[in-house]
């Protein structure tokens, strides 16, 4: 910053109103995890808000995804988003000649809802899966209870799963990599466009008392990302660069199939019209809450920013094979056969369940793209 330049302005001290309480060892952490100035990059407060064994809202036993939790996913909604699902990569496996080993390896399930309705579906639809495999990737202690609890201890028969530790682990791999709003809740820094250039958005976490929100200047902002030179003063833009280097880890494993990658975000042009409100969201009991109240007892996440997921995939080597909205996705993965298939029979009741869920993933769920990639040039 020259001596011309005016300073950046800080934005208002954002301090938690609601529930100023912080759990003690996660008030510790949050402080230990800080730069020696005290400034909290944001990217570390969400690590530990959400992924603290034990302190983390993703590893607290008290988290519940669903309608009567703290938020849903659209398997949530109807099991005709899982069983959509499980005819597209019954296609796909078709498409890569029908191979004798085809796993679907989900990366972050949460609560197992999307996976034992995608198991159920393709075993009811398709029982000759022999060969199948289907690999959990989930950190969560507390989700992989619940994950047991759905699937089942049997891990057996002709589509068996069972947990690994991550996507290395599995080696390279032909089939599927199902990401179901996994890359909104990677931990994410915060950027604020100043006339100095771009200023970075942290928290303050005192030794007591509600934690409250900081900035650290442009000039001594570290290891800056590639950032837009043309955005507007104010703007603010949350980048994940942690999830952009699990693009390239993916695009080094995956040899044959689909990886198909499902979330709530935008072009980074509409992201930076949003101005200085970011898309930082934090919600609890299916309420926007105010991100730094109670760490560990909220989810946090930002809009993915699919120009750089997209430019990320383009660089390690992918193939777009589809992106644009969920809706026309699911259209073109014959959500409308498979409803009629699951209709049939059915009583009036759960008919309607199923019409209504449809109308939902078609037109409720606006903000969702799907983003798929191949390692190569191939078509299904």
């Amino acid at each position: 910053m020259g001596p011309e330049d005016p300073a950046p302005q800080e934005p208002p001290a954002r301090s938690s109103t609601v529930d100023p309480e912080v759990d003690p060892a996660l008030r510790r952490r949050l402080r230990a995890a800080a730069d020696e100035d005290g400034f909290l990059p944001f990217d570390r407060f969400v690590e530990i808000a959400l992924y603290d064994p034990g302190g983390g809202f993703y590893d607290r036993a008290t988290t519940r995804l669903g309608r009567s939790g703290d938020f849903y996913t659209a398997a949530h909604v109807h099991g005709l988003f899982g069983a959509t699902l499980a005819a597209h990569f019954w296609e796909v496996w078709k498409s890569s000649g029908s191979p004798s080993r085809f796993d679907i390896v989900e990366v972050g399930p949460g609560d197992g809802t999307l996976a034992m309705d995608i198991r159920e579906a393709l075993l009811q639809t398709h029982p000759e899966t022999a060969g199948w495999e289907y690999l959990v990737v989930e950190r969560s202690a507390a989700f992989r209870a619940a994950i047991e609890a759905k699937l089942g201890r049997a891990r057996t028969g002709s589509l068996p799963w069972r947990f690994v530790p991550s996507l290395t682990a599995v080696g390279p791999l032909r089939g599927i990599v199902l990401a179901n709003e996994l890359l909104d809740a990677y931990p994410f820094r915060r950027f604020m466009r100043t006339p100095g250039g771009w200023a970075e958005l942290g928290v303050t976490v005192p030794g007591k008392g509600p934690l409250t929100s900081a900035v650290r200047p442009a000039e001594r902002v570290r290891e800056l990302p590639d950032l837009p030179t043309d955005a507007p003063d104010g703007a603010v833009l949350e980048v994940s660069t942690t999830m952009e280097a699990w693009i390239r880890e993916l695009a080094d494993l995956l040899v044959g199939g689909r990886a198909v990658l499902i979330d709530y975000g935008d072009q980074e042009a509409a992201l930076l019209r949003r101005g200085g409100a970011g898309t930082l969201e934090a919600v609890r009991e299916h309420r926007a809450v105010d991100p730094l109240s109670r760490p560990g007892t909220a989810d946090l996440s930002a809009w993915v920013n699919f120009t750089r997921v997209r430019r990320a995939a383009r660089r390690a080597g992918f193939h777009e094979s589809f992106y644009g909205p969920l809706s026309e996705a699911l259209g073109g993965w014959g959500i409308d056969e498979v409803r009629t298939r699951l209709g049939t029979g059915m009583d009036p009741v759960e008919a309607v369940k199923v019409h209504l869920a449809r109308k939902s993933f078609l037109f409720g769920f606006d903000s969702f793209k799907i983003l798929e990639l191949s390692p190569h040039r191939i078509s299904a």
